[in-house]
């Protein structure tokens, strides 16, 4: 008995130090207005080791997908990827307009200077998935964005 907590306490650390192989910054996601069904989040990743992003999930939205955005000819389209790489030491961006983390089917409205929950989840090149809960802030638009001018 001694032997299998050694080896599930030795598990659930090396679980938790797994996690930590991602550091997840300026995450937001953009608020809505009412009866709008989807939205996105947005954050830029770094992966201390090679992994993917494979998946996500939020508590306030009844589907939750990695995205592309991208042009093709003259056309903007968006997609839904299976994974996203995230190579050692560099850093990722899901911003508007590029990858992000789409939530659809929303459950209620994303409303401006809340917080929602969202769920990452991620493989190594071993196969081993870990998942990082953010707290994400919801603006009305990326921080540090330009305020329009007023005319």
């Amino acid at each position: 008995m001694k032997r299998i907590i050694i080896t599930l306490a030795a598990f659930v650390m090396a679980a938790a130090a797994h996690a930590q192989n991602v550091e997840v910054r300026d995450a937001w996601a953009r608020s809505t207005v009412p009866n709008q069904k989807s939205s996105g989040a947005f954050m830029k990743l770094t992966a201390k080791e090679g992994t993917r992003l494979v998946g996500a999930d939020s508590p306030v939205a009844g589907i939750t997908e990695v995205h592309e955005m991208k042009m093709e000819g003259d056309v903007m389209k968006m997609r839904a990827v299976s994974a996203l790489e995230l190579p050692a030491g560099q850093t990722v961006e899901l911003k508007p307009g590029g990858y992000h983390v789409m939530l659809m089917d929303l459950k209620t409205a994303l409303k401006k200077d809340s917080t929602i929950l969202l769920t990452l989840l991620f493989k190594d090149a071993k196969g081993v998935e870990s998942k990082v809960e953010v707290q994400l802030p919801v603006r009305s638009m990326a921080p540090g964005a330009a305020m329009p001018a007023k005319h």
